[in-house]
């Protein structure tokens, strides 16, 4: 049962009315020459040994959201070894407010100004209209989880930042481009800086503009903490099993905001890269700023900080996260994401695994899991399709 909501956007509980795959079509993409999967189901669920090509599925179908997808994987190296003079190309079947859409990406080589040959990745719609990254996200959204990420909490501060970054980008896609600019203007200042270049009108535009994009950052980071916070209270289904937890952020920027107004946060900071220009070139970086954020989580039902938990605490935490963050852009957008869960059951004893999947059976997102052995996911027989992998071929198919 899922909690209730605060929002008065309809919440639909039945994934046939949320974006769902009917199906997917591989070529020349990663292990896969070809590969034609027919969907038709709440639960798809793909068994087989490790490197049997499983996540290599998901990993397509993670690149129809913003990002290079759940590896984070340079577009040339989506390439299928044995095929390497055809691009790849990967083909969704889609049904959006029960109208139905084919979405395609596929790989294209271009030349730089410089002669030298890069690999750029396209989209287009009903394999005639380009798009846009940012574009897809009118037409589906998706949230994964991977056995990666369970390394999260003990990971570098960046790590965490990329992964709270990417739950901003599914209600800010301008998220993303402000992260780019501030990077790449941080970039500029401190390449002045290391060189000597202590042109103050050329250093105060630079600064300016990162006073302005820090601001914007930090206060789009702050709105999705409080609002995953009011989500992860109402969580109470799960309460047994996964733990209930708190999200705050570490920043000499978020301290400043607490006391200031937004307009005053990018005049303050403004000034301490003024102040801090000699600092910054002789460290080679930036002393202060959202570059610097960590996003702490504390698992309140332990009472400790989510590095100090064990293994299997920590998975149950990070599933936490990612069931908030699929409520929340349901009742936000009035539409469940797909959900992307790779080796979802590794760490998780039974009575964990079997109160995640109920909770995702009441809940409206088509559900696509991997794992090697079948009899874990036999609670779901009654609404799940299987695929058995191996050496990237289905060889059993229900």
């Amino acid at each position: 049962m899922l909690p209730e909501t605060n929002n008065e956007t309809p919440v639909i509980n039945d994934y046939v009315l949320n974006p769902h795959i009917k199906s997917v079509f591989l070529s020349h993409f990663r292990s896969y020459e070809t590969l034609k999967l027919n969907c038709d189901a709440k639960f798809i669920v793909l068994n087989g040994e490790n490197g049997a090509g499983k996540t290599n599925i998901l990993e397509a179908i993670s690149l129809f959201s913003p990002g290079r997808g759940i590896r984070n994987a340079k577009t040339e190296l989506l390439q299928n070894a044995k095929s390497d003079k055809e691009p790849w190309s990967i083909n969704l079947q889609i049904i959006n407010n029960q109208l139905k859409s084919s979405l395609s990406a596929f790989s294209e080589i271009k030349t730089k100004s410089d002669n030298t040959l890069y690999t750029k990745k396209n989209f287009r719609l009903d394999n005639q209209h380009n798009i846009s990254q940012t574009g897809l996200a009118d037409y589906i959204n998706m949230i994964w989880l991977t056995p990666q990420m369970e390394r999260l909490f003990i990971d570098s501060s960046s790590e965490r930042r990329r992964f709270f970054d990417r739950f901003v980008f599914t209600f800010d896609p301008a998220h993303a481009g402000r992260l780019i600019r501030f990077d790449n203007t941080l970039r500029e200042r401190s390449k002045l800086l290391k060189q000597g270049i202590m042109d103050d009108s050329w250093l105060g535009a630079l600064e300016q503009t990162l006073a302005e994009t820090a601001s914007a950052i930090m206060a789009a980071r702050i709105d999705l903490c409080q609002k995953l916070n009011a989500v992860i209270a109402r969580l109470e289904n799960i309460r047994d099993y996964f733990p209930k937890a708190t999200i705050t952020l570490d920043s000499w920027l978020y301290q400043q905001l607490e006391n200031n107004t937004a307009l005053e946060i990018e005049d303050f900071y403004k000034e301490t890269l003024k102040k801090n220009r000699t600092l910054d070139a002789q460290t080679g970086g930036t002393a202060q700023g959202p570059q610097k954020t960590d996003f702490e989580v504390f698992n309140l039902d332990k009472n400790m900080p989510s590095q100090a938990c064990s293994t299997g605490e920590q998975k149950a935490l990070l599933i936490t996260l990612i069931l908030a963050h699929s409520l929340l852009i349901q009742e936000e957008k009035g539409q469940a994401p797909i959900l992307l869960l790779d080796d979802i059951v590794s760490h998780l004893d039974e009575n964990r695994r079997e109160n995640l999947f109920d909770y995702l059976k009441s809940f409206g997102s088509q559900c696509w899991l991997t794992g090697v052995e079948r009899q874990n996911f036999n609670s779901l027989e009654n609404q799940a399709q299987f695929f058995k992998l191996e050496n990237s071929h289905i060889i059993n198919n229900g």
